[in-house]
């Protein structure tokens, strides 16, 4: 597989360090707020790297993280009058819900900051023992950013152009203005933890490093994250890793790999235009297939422009796919050269994550099954191909009944079951709960977790839903 290599500008072979496995670190959320769409779409990146590669029979050691103390938090906190790591805890929950109900593959790893700080600590003082970093009266520590001759690799800036124009922490006591905190001295109403420097509690880059390195170790092979962490965050993390350096050679992530940002309506997201869509309001208007086959729609590395038109696009694509799988009673040879878009669709795959061409390939695959279906030909094999591959992205391809007799059903057992599940639900809308639920369990079977898959088709059985498995998908019913 080759990916652009952010760190030399160029597509580059994925070569495991270690062969056969690959660890990947993705920079996590700063639980301050509730999560928004922009959150999703980055992660779903990552989520088709990891199904791609485990699929291709890599074993994926996937680490994300939660900066769940953090300057935002301390001030978002402030404002509601709350504690901020009980705000943090509580906006976690809600996140983990939402990536549950989004179908998003949970990371093998989430550390906290807040549970690493014997770790942060250690890197911190190997940082400071080097010379790379210095203690000033007040208790904090700041790396010495002079001290390393090709600060700015990762951003393709030279030290100059990066005092020009950026905004910069605050701090008399700082050598040199670009010098960033590895430490940060308690202020008054805030967390902390005792240090050698006293009371206090990490900057933000520091975190990262110290986790990717906790749980990857000092060379791994795919850091990832948004475009906006290229600077400062993912320049520091790599200076702060070589400068705590203990092996000879390449010390870091091989490859670092960055995800567009999204828009809405053209215009970025942002509070101040009031046009920020939260999960919760995403899960409400669409699928989990659709605003997943919308991310996929675009290539990685480029801006997402989230409209109304495309995800109405979004959704005529799942349901051209899904109409692929109903089943036919063709007995005819097939025609459908099922080896070729398995071979188009690894080829594209393995060029740079290409989603919007392994898309093309299953519809592709999806108009020859129609043609197929017409023709009386036997699609079968190629339907289980075509639903294996959506997989692979992460499309369960779940077709929405119509049955109006569950808009007569009592809502409130299965807005139940959906939140004892944690399990997003469109509240009185059953299908769309069933619908759902339905998803989390195919997750569920995905993933193994037979019991839980079990529990949701029992407990839909008893709230008069029947379940039927095929090799077209899951459908379901509702009792006479």
């Amino acid at each position: 597989m080759r990916l652009q290599n952010t760190l030399t500008g160029s597509v580059e072979d994925l070569v495991p360090v270690t062969p056969g496995r690959i660890g990947l670190y993705v920079c996590g959320v700063t639980p301050y707020d509730a999560a928004h769409v922009g959150h999703a779409m980055s992660l779903m990146v990552y989520d088709v790297l990891v199904r791609y590669l485990r699929w291709r029979g890599l074993q994926v050691t996937f680490v994300s993280n939660y900066t769940d103390v953090d300057d935002k938090l301390i001030d978002r906190a402030a404002q509601q009058g709350r504690d901020p790591l009980e705000l943090a805890n509580a906006n976690i929950e809600q996140w983990e819900r939402e990536q549950q109900a989004l179908g998003l593959i949970l990371p093998d790893v989430r550390p906290r900051v807040t549970r690493e700080i014997d770790n942060i600590i250690g890197m911190i003082e190997e940082i400071v023992a080097n010379g790379l970093a210095y203690v000033t009266p007040a208790g904090d520590v700041y790396y010495r950013v002079r001290s390393k001759a090709d600060y700015g690799k990762l951003s393709h800036r030279n030290i100059d152009d990066l005092r020009t124009g950026t905004r910069f922490e605050p701090g008399d006591a700082k050598e040199f203005a670009l010098d960033f905190a590895l430490w940060k001295a308690q202020k008054p109403g805030e967390p902390a933890w005792p240090s050698p420097w006293g009371l206090g509690r990490p900057g933000w880059h520091i975190e990262c490093s110290a986790m990717a390195r906790r749980y990857l170790g000092e060379r791994f092979d795919i850091h990832g994250g948004g475009v906006d962490l290229i600077f400062p965050h993912h320049e520091n993390e790599i200076a702060q890793a070589e400068a705590a350096q203990h092996a000879p050679g390449p010390t870091f992530a091989n490859i670092w790999m960055h995800n567009g940002m999204v828009q809405r309506d053209g215009e970025k997201m942002s509070k101040s235009l009031g046009n920020v869509v939260n999960v919760a309001e995403a899960l409400d208007r669409w699928s989990p297939d659709a605003i997943r086959m919308y991310v996929l729609s675009s290539k990685y590395r480029q801006p997402n422009n989230l409209t109304d038109e495309a995800m109405a696009a979004a959704i005529a694509g799942i349901e051209r796919l899904t109409a692929a799988l109903r089943p036919g009673p063709g007995t005819a040879p097939t025609t459908i050269d099922i080896a070729a878009s398995r071979a188009r669709f690894i080829e594209v795959m393995e060029d740079d994550l290409g989603t919007p061409q392994a898309l093309a390939t299953l519809f592709d695959l999806a108009r020859a099954i129609n043609r197929g279906r017409d023709a009386g030909e036997e699609i079968g094999a190629a339907q289980a191909t075509l639903r294996e591959l959506a997989g692979v992205l992460g499309l369960t391809l779940v077709e929405r009944a119509t049955d109006e007799a569950a808009a007569r059903l009592d809502p409130a057992p299965f807005a139940k079951l959906a939140s004892r599940l944690e399990v997003a639900c469109s509240g009185n809308d059953v299908a769309s709960t069933i619908d759902a639920l339905v998803e989390r369990r195919i997750a569920a079977r995905t993933e193994k977790y037979w019991a839980l898959a079990d529990t949701i088709r029992q407990e839909l059985d008893a709230l008069g839903v029947t379940l039927e498995d095929s090799a077209a998908g899951t459908r379901w019913s509702v009792k006479r």
